[in-house]
């Protein structure tokens, strides 16, 4: 029987919310409990709370469970119990992709990283802001009513990031989100851009205890990074990866160093294009399904938007994705 081929997509900083709490005790084909022994372990020796205990906690604590020492390794938890629920007697998983911080998830299931070089990374990069959070981020949505790209609202966002930094703020597009541009920048910066990018809806917003990701204004965070994780805890992945240039590391041809450097420099500082990411796994790898991993689903809408904007499967409006969605899904959210 033909395995099902997909492009499995994992999730960034803001998946984990109140809806998704207590994500770990729902019931999934997929068992980690020695898995999550181990994380709760690893963290109580570094006097942090448990996952077991966040992911248990009777109330979602936006001040608790949104910092990057706790948020960054409780997704992990969440995305590697979907990802171990894949069947794969049914199903081939030919390439792996994120967003953002999706990109060390990337990293820990296609085998670059192992078990414990994963927690390694993914809780020393969340935890890096712990004792001060170096700017922001803000979201805004480039496209029309249609989920189909604007023009005239990319020119927007181009022409006020412009005059922010006239007006001394610091401001960078940080990741390329389907239809959203995330904006990372100073206070002053962000603030210009909230005050000034017409409101849409609930947009602008910022991003609640995220910082300048994928902007300049972490080279000092990058520089650490290097200091604290070694290049032994990287090896070759044995699943293709899609990064977020768009560039695919291959199980035989990856230099380790290379991919080292990239994840502790050149994502860090650098803008993450998403966007080019799903691009390249839909157009090199021609799944039969993408799979985005939990918790949430808050990659869902982008994703149908980079399918809009590629016109992928004969989809060319929200109203198309959504019809495909119910008749035949493309796009499988294991969050939902």
């Amino acid at each position: 029987m033909r395995k099902e081929r997909l492009l499995v997509v994992c999730p960034g900083r803001g998946s984990y919310t109140k809806e998704t709490l207590k994500y770990l005790a729902r019931p999934r084909a997929g068992r980690i409990d020695d898995f999550l022994v181990d994380i709760d372990a690893r963290r109580a020796r570094l006097g942090e709370p448990t996952i077991s205990e966040l992911d248990n906690a009777d109330v979602f604590q936006p001040g608790v469970h949104t910092k990057g020492e706790n948020a960054s390794t409780l997704i992990y938890a969440c995305s590697y119990a979907d990802f171990q629920s894949i069947d794969r007697e049914k199903s081939e998983i030919v390439a792996i992709t994120g967003n953002s911080m999706g990109w060390y998830l990337t990293l820990a299931y296609a085998g670059a990283l192992n078990w414990a070089g994963a927690f390694d990374v993914i809780n020393t990069m969340g935890s890096m802001m712990k004792n001060k959070i170096i700017g922001g981020q803000i979201i805004y949505p480039v496209v029309d009513g249609d989920w189909r790209r604007s023009h005239e609202m990319v020119e927007i966002v181009e022409t006020t990031m412009a005059k922010a930094r006239s007006a001394g703020g610091e401001v960078y597009l940080s990741i390329r989100l389907g239809g959203y541009a995330v904006i990372a920048g100073d206070s002053v910066g962000l603030g210009f851009m909230l005050k000034n990018l017409p409101k849409i809806e609930n947009y602008p917003f910022q991003l609640v205890n995220h910082a300048a990701f994928h902007t300049p204004m972490l080279r000092e965070t990058s520089a650490h990074a290097f200091e604290l994780l070694p290049v032994e805890l990287f090896s070759r992945p044995a699943i293709p990866m899609i990064d977020g240039r768009g560039q695919i590391w291959q199980p035989y041809s990856t230099d380790v160093d290379a991919l080292y450097r990239y994840t502790l420099d050149t994502q860090v500082v650098d803008t993450y294009d998403f966007t080019k990411a799903v691009t390249v796994g839909l157009k090199e790898f021609a799944p039969d399904k993408v799979v985005l991993l939990g918790p949430g689903n808050s990659l869902g809408g982008s994703i149908g938007q980079i399918l809009i904007e590629n016109k992928w499967l004969g989809i060319t409006s929200k109203a198309d994705f959504s019809l495909r969605q119910k008749s035949n899904p493309f796009l499988i959210s294991m969050g939902l």
